[in-house]
């Protein structure tokens, strides 16, 4: 009796192990395909020193509605879509959540019955687990263009954590639980991107390119749908999904999250922009500071300054408040336009030069 039990205990674990591994041999042709039609192409600025001017968006609803991340390429006024059926079409931005990292573009044209996602109903499933089989969507590498699929790439969930990354001199915006994913799925263009289950719901948005704060390492990620961030509104602190961002974005009402104060730590360039004049004033450099930090990385007057670090730079005001995060002894990538051509300088910050004393 003993060897029957062992043995039939046996043959139940070479089941399990055999359609294991049948299931993870399955196909997923017609998953990938169902999901590419829910996805879209987005092209907007970029394009210089290794920013891609292109990214990837979900479709969550049929009237052209579209969730992708809060990144730079939506800094212009020609913003295209690409549908997986070669259609494009012009769009704007209709909602920005920095806590969240996400942002909500709508087509400009007359559109109906795309396919789309359900964010209420996506966010109101179960999280995935460590282990999960997933497969993440994307444009990376601009390998997709008009009708041209997406990228797929097939992988496990590794871990469920909170996310603690950075770009540059940059924390990252959002700062919740994330999946953490064993595939290397947070390249140029995958930002926007659909994180599904072997069904094809979705799971996450695959964020932007970050780097671990802790280890200095890339990472790979995507944001849960059921993402929850506290944001300050009205002065008062609140709490903000991603549901309820699209719903209230799609109907006109959301109002984007007020930025908190920040410590400026007060780092040294030597700078002198153009005057502040209007309300939107290009960073023109206007002077540099004999032997400072700008001086010694090779800035000169009636350079533009168009990326820090990576970062599209709109106006004076907007240099100020990125320079204001970075610290004595940090070092900057400004990317500047000189006459007809961007260059790249590196910046090494240093402490504020101290008054002197009048005799």
């Amino acid at each position: 009796m003993k060897r029957v039990v062992v043995r039939m205990f046996g043959v139940g674990v070479l089941v399990a192990a055999t359609t294991s591994v049948v299931i993870a041999q399955q196909p997923f042709t017609t998953i990938a395909a169902d999901v590419n039609k829910r996805l879209v192409k987005l092209f907007g600025a970029g394009g210089f020193k290794g920013l891609p001017h292109y990214g990837t968006g979900i479709l969550v609803s049929d009237k052209g509605f579209i969730l992708t991340c809060n990144n730079h390429i939506l800094s212009t006024t020609d913003l295209r879509v690409h549908l997986y059926d070669g259609r494009f079409y012009q769009a704007r931005v209709i909602a920005r959540e920095p806590e969240l990292d996400l942002a909500l573009v709508r087509i400009e044209s007359d559109v109906d019955f795309l396919p789309h996602y359900d964010i209420a109903k996506a966010a109101a499933q179960p999280l995935a687990g460590p282990g999960d089989w997933i497969l993440a969507l994307s444009n990376q590498f601009n390998i997709a263009v008009r009708d041209e699929p997406m990228t797929v790439q097939r992988g496990v969930i590794a871990a469920y954590a909170e996310l603690r990354g950075r770009r540059g001199i940059f924390e990252a915006p959002y700062t919740g639980e994330a999946y953490f994913i064993d595939v290397i799925a947070n390249n140029p263009g995958a930002a926007g991107g659909a994180l599904v289950n072997r069904k094809g719901e979705l799971l996450g948005i695959i964020g932007r390119e970050l780097k671990n704060t802790l280890s200095d390492t890339w990472i790979n990620y995507a944001v849960p749908v059921q993402a929850k961030v506290e944001i300050l509104r009205d002065d008062k602190l609140t709490k903000m999904d991603v549901a309820t961002f699209v719903k209230e974005a799609m109907a006109g009402t959301y109002k984007q999250s007020e930025k908190r104060a920040k410590v400026d730590r007060g780092g040294y360039h030597g700078i002198l922009l153009v005057p502040n004049a209007v309300g939107v004033t290009p960073p023109y450099v206007e002077e540099v500071l004999i032997d400072s930090p700008a001086a010694k990385s090779g800035l000169r007057p009636d350079d533009l300054i168009v990326y820090i670090d990576g970062e599209l730079v709109t106006s004076i005001k907007n240099f100020r408040e990125i320079m204001k995060q970075s610290g004595p002894g940090m070092e900057v990538k400004l990317d500047v336009q000189r006459a007809n051509r961007l260059i790249s300088v590196k910046m090494k910050l240093a402490e504020q030069p101290k008054l002197k004393a009048a005799k």
